[in-house]
């Protein structure tokens, strides 16, 4: 893979990736970690990452004229994750198979997340996926809570053109 990206240069993904920094960069917000009482840890912030991200997929894969963003916004995804696996020092043996590991905790969070807006309540996937398992204070929680749904809602307000210029709303 490596190999054929530098001979035939990175995948054009479009302004996928200025999206995608905009969503890592709002999921290192320290309001997670303090209010929210996020671990501020590697798995921490992927988990909060992996919510942001999931929460801006979900808008996107909405709207026809997102999902094109959606497909990209998930291989800026990948290429962020594998070298951040290869910082940390796994090798090219193990990468994809971590990899793949992520992809499906992605899907995972996806479809629970999407699920929870659907029930009226993402508390549930965010004690699972966000806090692997170990509730934080409800007032944590319940920061975390509301700061995603606002984000959902600011989306929803969003022009998709918005989204797919590669912006976050304000």
């Amino acid at each position: 893979m490596r190999l054929l990206q530098r001979l035939f240069g990175a995948p054009d993904r479009g302004t996928a990736p200025q999206l995608y920094d905009a969503v890592v960069a709002l999921g290192r917000m320290p309001h997670w970690y303090e209010e929210g009482a996020v671990p501020d840890t590697i798995d921490g912030r992927f988990d909060m990452i992996a919510a942001v991200l999931s929460i801006v997929m979900l808008r996107l894969e909405g709207d026809p004229q997102g999902v094109p963003q959606s497909t990209a916004l998930a291989e800026c995804f990948i290429q962020d994750m594998d070298g951040q696996l290869r910082e940390i020092g796994i090798g090219d043996v193990v990468v994809g198979k971590h990899l793949g590991r992520m992809m499906g905790m992605l899907g995972g969070r996806l479809g629970a997340y999407r699920d929870g807006l659907a029930a009226g309540s993402i508390r549930d996937a965010l004690v699972r996926n966000v806090y692997r398992g170990a509730p934080p204070a409800d007032a944590a929680l319940a920061h975390v809570e509301r700061e995603l749904l606002a984000l959902r809602e600011k989306l929803a307000a969003a022009p998709i053109a918005v989204l797919v210029a590669g912006e976050l709303p304000a």
